[in-house]
């Protein structure tokens, strides 16, 4: 505990507002896990392809709807937007316990809710990479996202199961108010950080302005680093997730499985994944950056191909809890080297536009892939199609970049601050 105190306090306190946000939108991003999957099953009688299709489709219209954003945040200053997306969450998930409430809730509007969320989260997620770099200096990039990372993890493990429990108490759509409320939460905590930050330089030409739509693209495609890093990431996060939809069909519909078993599955192993991230910065001050990219990168695409194995009772849920500690433990390594090293490699003025282009693509192949699974799954099954996952999640290892980078990117002609 005095360790984190001191970590929190040189960091600043701007950083620690920014810090608790994200620990408060996790925890309702968490307590609010599989609730979409649920409802549709439960209160709306879906079937495999369609639970697959509220993942897909909205993941993929988000994704479509945040390219054009990317550019568009990159010129502006990242707070107000961080705020904005967050109240945009927020009022679209407040709209599904108001229709559950009146009898009215469909399909079709979980859907639009996926599509805005999932249009917000890019947004989000792009706009508080670039407004952590001109929080913190590069040495303390690491430190941060190793803090982020254990963050999120602590909440998975606290999530999952206060979420069944008060989904099993107070109904299915109970979760997705939380959730709502704390992006209500998280945007208070933003707007504490306080007003100070640098004003991007702002581009006007129409040109330059349709241009950057792509540039995002061209610059981790031109980069021999980042390249292979980013269709290893969106591979590997794809197949994942394309799974989650099928493995949610077959533990809480074939297999039996209660909804408090199904968050314990997933939330007792996290805490893998928390020993994972505070691991992560003396495993690099040990063995490099590059190595322990790729060693880790490597070991979490070994543990998804158990789950074609899973059973009924207590031995399917001890199979799901082991495979999940094994993944999410190499992840909690993973992810915090994976964030520093995709910031260092990233020019400041390019920050939004290379994120925004990394998360498109990441939700627009986690959507395509799971349409295709879906659709597998309602032909072979839901436990063959979770396996055909895994297996080939094993060559995605070969994706990873083979060679540490000679330098970190700096800023290209036409620097911006990078400090406050």
């Amino acid at each position: 505990m005095r360790s984190g105190h001191r970590l929190g306090h040189r960091l600043g306190r701007r950083f620690g507002w920014l810090w608790g946000a994200y620990g408060t939108s996790a925890l309702g991003t968490w307590l609010a896990f599989g609730a979409f999957p649920l409802i549709a099953i439960r209160v709306l009688h879906a079937g495999p392809a369609e639970v697959a299709a509220l993942s897909s489709v909205g993941a993929a219209v988000g994704a479509a709807v945040a390219v054009p954003l990317g550019p568009w945040v990159e010129f502006r200053r990242k707070r107000p937007v961080l705020i904005a997306m967050d109240l945009v969450r927020f009022a679209a998930l407040l709209t599904v316990p108001a229709a559950y409430a009146l009898g009215v809730l469909t399909f079709l509007q979980l859907l639009l809710v996926s599509v805005v969320v999932a249009a917000a989260d890019i947004t989000f997620r792009a706009a508080s990479g670039a407004y952590l770099k001109t929080l913190l200096p590069a040495e303390h990039l690491l430190v941060a996202n190793a803090r982020f990372e254990s963050t999120s993890w602590t909440t998975t493990i606290i999530g999952p199961p206060l979420g069944g429990a008060a989904t099993g108490l107070l109904g299915p759509v109970a979760t997705v108010v939380a959730d709502a409320v704390s992006y209500l939460l998280s945007a208070l905590g933003i707007r504490a950080t306080g007003r100070h930050e640098p004003r991007p330089e702002r581009r006007e030409t129409a040109r330059m302005r349709a241009g950057d739509l792509l540039d995002g693209w061209r610059y981790i495609l031109a980069d021999a680093t980042l390249r292979p890093l980013f269709f290893n990431t969106a591979l590997f996060n794809g197949l994942v997730m394309a799974a989650q939809p099928l493995l949610a069909v077959l533990m809480l519909g074939r297999l039996g499985f209660a909804p408090w078993q199904y968050g314990l599955a997933f939330a007792a192993p996290s805490i893998g994944g928390l020993l994972g991230s505070r691991l992560a910065r003396p495993l690099v001050t040990r063995f490099g950056q590059h190595r322990v990219l790729v060693v880790t990168g490597t070991l979490r695409a070994l543990w998804p191909v158990g789950l074609a194995f899973l059973g009924p009772g207590s031995g399917g849920l001890l199979l799901v809890m082991g495979v999940e500690l094994g993944l999410i433990f190499c992840c909690g390594v993973f992810n915090p080297v994976y964030a520093t090293y995709r910031l260092e490699r990233t020019a400041t003025d390019r920050v939004t536009r290379t994120l925004s282009a990394w998360a498109v693509t990441t939700k627009a192949s986690t959507a395509l892939l799971t349409a295709v699974w879906g659709m597998l799954g309602s032909l072979l099954g839901p436990r063959t199609a979770v396996g055909l996952a895994g297996v080939l999640l094993l060559a995605t290892p070969l994706l990873l970049p083979r060679r540490a980078s000679a330098h970190l990117c700096e800023p290209e002609p036409e620097p911006e601050p990078s400090h406050t």
